[in-house]
């Protein structure tokens, strides 16, 4: 789900007592009895931190590929609660888009 600050912050107060923004929250929910072993979840990505952090540092389509690729790595599994985890996350997500980028998957993300 794509939503702004607001958005967010709503997601961020209801399901972490959180009262601010983020850039993604990720849901990840266990399977269904009966079905495959794969797991299943949702995204929220604030689009206003992408766009906002985007333009700062160069590229919005990039900013935002990365939250959609920050959470998809949370719904593997993976944890950034330290600083050698984050590095590891960041390092995934890093080569993920540069297999993405390769592709021309991460531009135009944000049409003007």
């Amino acid at each position: 789900m794509l939503v702004d600050d607001d958005g967010i912050t709503q997601t961020n107060r209801e399901y972490f007592a959180k009262n601010r923004p983020t850039d993604v929250i990720s849901f990840r929910y266990d399977p269904i009895p009966g079905e495959d072993d794969e797991w299943t979840g949702d995204l929220v990505v604030n689009v206003d931190r992408a766009m906002q952090e985007g333009t700062i540092r160069g590229d919005a389509d990039y900013e935002l590929a990365l939250y959609i690729a920050h959470g998809f790595d949370h719904l593997t599994g993976a944890d950034d609660d330290t600083p050698e985890k984050h590095k590891k996350m960041r390092a995934t997500e890093t080569a993920w888009l540069r297999k993405a980028k390769a592709e021309k998957l991460v531009c135009g993300l944000f049409i003007a």
